[in-house]
């Protein structure tokens, strides 16, 4: 079977998928006061990961990110447990952030948030769990 011309397809869909990923850290980043977040920006990379999957194939986009994404997702989902659970260790509920402001060189003073790292998490469980269902379903067709 002859292979079909996606030269244009697939550059493009590369240009895309990188301006994608870079606006999903920067909504990850910005989601502490702004709307965004791990949630928002896990699911704006996966969406660039499916359009790479869409423009190229399983195999092309295992070979190029070899992420096992339900290893990504368990720790994902650690993470975000461990993080919230640590509040926990100083008599504080479930859940509460601890933040701090710190001097960091060329940032200047910049505010530390823990619920980054519980961002972190969820960012993790949301690309994992997105390209573990995308993954499935294209696998078993």
């Amino acid at each position: 079977m002859k292979k079909p011309n996606d030269v244009i397809l697939q550059t493009v869909t590369t240009v895309i998928s990188f301006i994608i990923i870079l606006f999903s850290i920067n909504l990850f980043f910005a989601g502490h006061y702004t709307p965004g977040g791990g949630f928002i920006g896990g699911l704006m990379t996966a969406a660039a990961l499916v359009l790479l999957l869409l423009a190229y194939d399983v195999k092309t986009l295992n070979k190029v990110l070899p992420f096992n994404y339900q290893v990504m997702t368990a720790a994902g989902l650690l993470i975000a447990v461990l993080t919230s659970a640590g509040a926990l260790l100083f008599n504080e509920p479930f859940l509460t952030h601890a933040y701090d402001y710190f001097d960091l060189p060329l940032l200047g003073k910049t505010s530390l948030h823990t619920a980054v790292l519980f961002d972190t998490g969820v960012y993790l469980v949301v690309i994992g769990i997105t390209m573990t269902i995308i993954q499935t379903i294209g696998e078993s067709e």
